[in-house]
């Protein structure tokens, strides 16, 4: 698979990033407490492909539930740009609504019904190395 390059950040510009996916981003949309309201259209990569960039003082942690997921928000205009999901706590989401243009050819969607996390959690997609 081909990966690019795409670059994002918060809204004020603190915190950059830059994540290693295809063009053609598979998304996942979230309707748990946290993600229905906050819009986050979930892209979940490995490690290895995340380098943040910038901001790593400036991110506040939030934590609630099982602790698991850690939600990193800028601490000057609160978007949560990319965060450890509880899902993958070995990996990194971004958020793709946070992606700069340019690079993303095309964006699907597919929704998950986390606000039933414990009879959900199953159907997601496993963690794939970099391929």
């Amino acid at each position: 698979m081909d990966f690019v390059t795409h670059r994002g950040g918060c809204h004020c510009g603190r915190v950059r990033f830059e994540v290693d996916a295809p063009a053609e981003l598979e998304l996942t949309e979230c309707n748990c407490s946290i993600c229905g309201r906050t819009g986050y259209l979930h892209l979940i990569v490995p490690r290895s492909r995340f380098r943040l960039q910038a901001g790593r003082g400036d991110l506040t942690s939030y934590r609630f539930n099982t602790g698991t997921a850690e939600h990193l928000f800028c601490a000057t205009c609160g978007i949560k740009a990319f965060y450890v999901p509880r899902s993958h706590p070995d990996g990194i989401s971004v958020n793709a609504r946070c992606l700069e243009p340019g690079t993303v050819a095309s964006r699907r969607v597919s929704p998950f019904d986390g606000a039933a996390w414990e009879e959900n959690a199953s159907t997601l997609a496993p963690l794939r190395g970099d391929d």
